[in-house]
């Protein structure tokens, strides 16, 4: 099997299972989207869930969200993982918004890494789910499957992308990759044994 019929067997399964892909993160719009995609990094998504709600009553807004210190957005995050860090660049990122771009969500790459807390995969996401540009987040779930799956031989998230964005078709980018992150927590979980993963052994099997 060629590397662009595995690529093709994967789309398919994957759009079998998930023929719907709800953003996992709780939000009302780009800015709480942003915040909540920042919130989740060495988080699970169910614990940014459980915090968000009253972070975003109190502080939904960059406006809002600037006007608190730091040890207030800390104490409504706090159950987060680098909260002292998160809560920093949460406040940082607030007033740059209002600096730079009037309160609102800028809509390129460039204008969004600038942010506080804001890395290349956090500004894919937002481009995608918050704005819905063709892009391809990477994480380490997808980085780990397009490997398993010999998809990529990418050393690095970055590497993966550029993989990802080569063998699958641009108007598919924003579902795949929600699809392989489902996919990888219920089927191929990192610390599990993969026993339920099918499309690898689809892919591979004799």
């Amino acid at each position: 099997m060629t590397k662009k019929q595995r690529a093709e067997l994967v789309q398919r399964e994957l759009d079998k299972l998930y023929p719907t892909t709800p953003i996992p993160l709780d939000h009302t719009d780009p800015y709480t989207l942003m915040v909540a995609v920042a919130l989740s990094a060495q988080t699970t998504d169910k614990k940014v869930n459980e915090v968000t709600p009253n972070l975003f009553e109190v502080a939904g807004t960059p406006q809002r969200m600037a006007k608190l210190e730091e040890y207030q957005i800390k104490e409504l995050i706090k159950e987060i993982g680098l909260s002292n860090t998160k809560a920093k660049n949460l406040k940082r990122m607030a007033e740059l918004l209002l600096e730079r771009h009037n309160g609102v969500v800028p809509q390129t790459y460039e204008e969004l890494e600038a942010l506080p807390g804001v890395g290349h995969k956090t500004a894919s996401v937002v481009m995608s789910q918050g704005f819905g540009f063709p892009a391809f987040p990477v994480d380490t779930h997808i980085h780990r499957l397009m490997t398993q799956w010999k998809l990529t031989s990418g050393k690095n998230v970055v590497e993966t992308e550029r993989d990802a964005k080569k063998l699958f078709p641009e108007e598919v980018w924003n579902k795949l990759h929600l699809q392989i992150i489902f996919y990888g927590r219920e089927y191929s979980p990192a610390r599990g044994k993969g026993d339920k993963d099918f499309i690898t052994k689809m892919l591979f099997e004799k």
